[in-house]
């Protein structure tokens, strides 16, 4: 063996051992939002439900701002050692569209890792709303065109990109009425300021259950459990073809990141999809655990751009970007 060739060796050899050595310090998960959010509830439920499987101490960094982009900034541009990682939810894939100067590409610039739950919305209204079913709510839509308040927590939000395409899907023009969260939102909506929202169930269902608002359907393709939500009809049953909105849960790591790590870190994510608290946990949120080829990076990356290609035309057509 040359020289060359001796050194080549002994390199690959040290950077192999730095890898079976993985992780030999903790590891940090980016939540691009602010704490007590359902994002941030489902990083750290991952994260505790990862801790046995990765072998490292797990610690949640709040880096909130800019609809997600400045948390997903971040862990773009850290270094690619698997010890800074990205848990972010369906703005992954609408932020392309919604901000036109982002410092990082979706595609090119991450590893993906795996997805991690599906968490179906709710089409709600105020309790005062005269309609009691999605019949009559529809009927009072057309009836009140321009007229209409559809509450959203923020550009970027689920609740915002829900009552996009349910406005498109309607063909009917609504005012939004941005918030600076779900909470705000919420309570205008109780007290009748606006008229409906379409939110997540790990914001919706205590309301439901308690009678606060008024429920009409839910965006998933098959009805949901729990005592209040399985009397509500899907919006495709209900009429509107086809119409399935779902706010997801994906992990990333910076690009560059060794093959060999990520496969360590998709593997420990699957035995801790498979952990019976963490499915537990998300159960009680609303949420579905995904068990199929999503849970690997290049099933993952395909449904990304997948829905990257169905919110796009939605956002640029409705006109509501950010700088």
């Amino acid at each position: 063996m040359t020289l060359r060739g001796l050194i080549a060796g002994l390199g690959l050899t040290a950077v192999g051992a730095v890898w079976a050595e993985y992780p030999d310090k903790p590891v940090t998960i980016v939540v691009p939002f602010a704490a007590g959010g359902p994002t941030d509830k489902v990083a750290r439920d991952l994260a505790e439900a990862l801790r046995k499987p990765l072998g490292a101490t797990l610690v949640i960094e709040n880096v909130g701002g800019a609809g997600g982009t400045l948390g997903a900034t971040k862990v773009s541009k850290a270094a690619p050692d698997g010890y800074t990682l990205l848990l972010h939810h369906i703005s992954m894939a609408t932020s392309p569209a919604l901000y036109r100067n982002m410092q990082y590409k979706t595609l090119e610039d991450f590893e993906y890792l795996g997805l991690i739950n599906e968490v179906p919305m709710t089409v709600i209204g105020r309790p005062t709303l005269p309609a009691n079913n999605y019949a009559e709510l529809v009927k009072w839509l057309e009836a009140n065109k321009g007229k209409i308040n559809l509450a959203n927590a923020g550009l970027g939000a689920a609740s915002h990109l829900c009552g996009l395409l349910f406005q498109s899907a309607l063909k009917i023009d609504m005012t939004t009425v941005p918030y600076k969260g779900t909470g705000p939102a919420m309570t205008d909506l109780l007290g009748g300021q606006v008229d409906i929202m379409c939110d997540q169930t790990t914001n919706t269902t205590s309301q439901i259950d308690s009678g606060k608002v008024k429920a009409f359907a839910v965006t998933s393709p098959k009805r949901l459990a729990g005592p209040a939500l399985s009397k509500l009809p899907t919006l495709d049953e209900a009429g509107l073809k086809g119409f399935n909105v779902s706010i997801w849960h994906g992990m990333y790591a910076p690009k560059g990141t060794p093959k060999a790590i990520v496969d360590k870190i998709n593997a420990a994510l699957k035995q801790a999809l498979n952990d019976p608290e963490f499915a537990k946990r998300e159960e009680a949120l609303g949420a579905v655990i995904v068990h199929d080829a999503r849970n690997n990076g290049p099933e993952h990356k395909k449904f990304v751009e997948a829905e990257i290609n169905k919110w796009g035309p939605v956002i640029k057509a409705a006109g509501q970007y950010a700088d």
